[in-house]
């Protein structure tokens, strides 16, 4: 990944028509402007395998969630688990391929991002989250 976090070379994500839209309320920035659900087994037992990185903007809530594995995957992630009332409980930053989380039991669901993104948008535990729906959703 460059070092301004620009887009990865390969597949990205691919997007809903009208994608969801994270923000972090306490930084008062957009994490991601293109973000997709996996809320089934089967979605979040794919999450990002197979893809070659996610482009700057790009995420992936994976829900429920309270732990990852980045078994088999390519690339750095940053990661962010999530309680009910939207709060970060958790952060990590650049998970390599080959790790794995801890389990956090009060995680509602959790986020994956492009490496570097916690970095830039200075995001911190206990900072307030917004997933928006789509309009019309």
């Amino acid at each position: 990944m460059s070092s301004r976090n620009e887009a990865l070379p390969g597949q990205s994500l691919n997007m809903p028509a009208n994608p969801i839209k994270i923000l972090n309320l306490t930084r008062n920035i957009t994490l991601t402007e293109n973000t997709i659900i996996a809320d089934s087994f089967f979605s979040r037992l794919q999450g990002l395998l197979g893809k070659d990185g996610l482009a700057r903007g790009e995420g992936l809530i994976l829900k429920p969630c309270d732990s990852i594995h980045t078994f088999f995957m390519r690339f750095a992630i940053d990661v962010v688990f999530v309680d009910r009332n939207n709060r970060v409980i958790r952060l990590y930053h650049s998970l390599k391929p080959w790790r794995i989380s801890g389990i956090f039991p009060r995680a509602a669901f959790c986020i994956e991002l492009p490496a570097r993104t916690l970095q830039f948008s200075f995001t911190q535990q206990g900072d307030q989250i917004e997933v928006s729906t789509p309009t019309g959703a």
